[in-house]
């Protein structure tokens, strides 16, 4: 009989995922584009406030993607639970990617 993985105690929680994008102005897009991550593994890691239902290079890769755009990831603390906040109050806004697909649809 298998026993059940555990997750390492640096593994994210969805939540944290989803606040960590929401606070650097992310998309689900944006972090998948970033990232080379499918939009559905995004949204499957961010669907559960526990830990994130992916496995731990994909959360890795995304935590770490998340602090070059200015999130601190923090861990449980007593009767604390984990956390996100911005690296710094005066966090610069996240550059776009994204390229318009359809040429008609740039103005010059």
């Amino acid at each position: 009989m298998r026993t059940p993985r555990t997750k390492p105690a640096d593994h994210p929680t969805g939540a944290q995922l989803r606040a960590a994008r929401g606070l650097v102005n992310m998309s689900v897009l944006d972090l998948a584009e970033r990232t080379g991550l499918a939009q559905n593994t995004i949204k499957r890691a961010e669907g559960d406030n526990g830990p994130a239902p992916v496995n731990t290079a994909n959360a890795k890769l995304m935590v770490a993607t998340l602090q070059a755009a200015g999130a601190v990831f923090l861990p449980a603390e007593g009767d604390m639970g984990a956390g996100v906040r911005l690296a710094t109050p005066l966090q610069p806004a996240l550059a776009r990617r994204r390229t318009h697909a359809n040429p008609a649809d740039v103005t010059p």
